[in-house]
């Protein structure tokens, strides 16, 4: 066999190598915090809620609105930890489509709501998708919640317990958003994986 000749072997096995290397020698991607200091860089407010971070967490006591992160997620894992009092209205908002104004009519909400005068899309439900399967009250305590938003799949875990899995196809990319509309609200921890 000729040096050209192995040369070319070598290299035809090298080239099948790298075809039919497996996907998980891809590099996952990072879970990463989305309010790592006090500065709330990376996200804007819309509205009025006195939005203030302490010690890692965040709060808002008075007012109404949102904030919002400067950039748009498509397919997603969020976690966070939120911890409201009995007449918080509250929520977590998915895939906003307008920077500016947040809205059922442009995002989806995962509320937290326990006192919601409409009990089926109260705490734990995706409103307008998905009931909670399992009624959740949040009041007085930290939650821990995990949302999955991967092309239609919507998914809600709260607290361990899976409260909506559902499909809707509205809003396929947006900012996400962190709702104070009624009572003291507080949230920390807020990760996210992009998928």
């Amino acid at each position: 066999m000729s040096i050209q000749t192995a040369r070319r072997a070598i290299q035809a096995m090298l080239a099948a190598a790298l075809l039919l290397a497996p996907m998980a020698a891809q590099p996952a991607q990072k879970e990463v915090s989305l309010l790592p200091d006090a500065s709330l860089k990376g996200w804007h407010a819309v509205g009025d809620a006195n939005w203030k971070v302490t010690k890692g967490v965040l709060e808002a006591t008075t007012g109404s609105g949102y904030l919002m992160t400067d950039a748009s997620y498509k397919n997603f894992e969020l976690s966070l930890e939120i911890w409201v009092d009995g007449p918080a209205n509250s929520g977590v908002m998915l895939r906003c489509q307008n920077p500016k104004e947040v809205g059922l009519e442009n995002s989806y909400e995962v509320n937290i709501f326990d006192t919601r005068p409409d009990q089926s899309f109260a705490t734990g439900s995706i409103v307008n998708v998905g009931a909670p399967k399992t009624p959740i009250k949040a009041a007085n305590k930290w939650n821990k919640i995990q949302i999955t938003a991967n092309g239609p799949h919507l998914v809600v875990v709260f607290n361990g317990v899976k409260t909506v899995d559902g499909t809707d196809t509205k809003f396929a990319e947006g900012s996400l958003s962190l709702q104070r509309l009624a009572g003291v609200v507080r949230f920390r921890n807020v990760k996210l994986k992009v998928l």
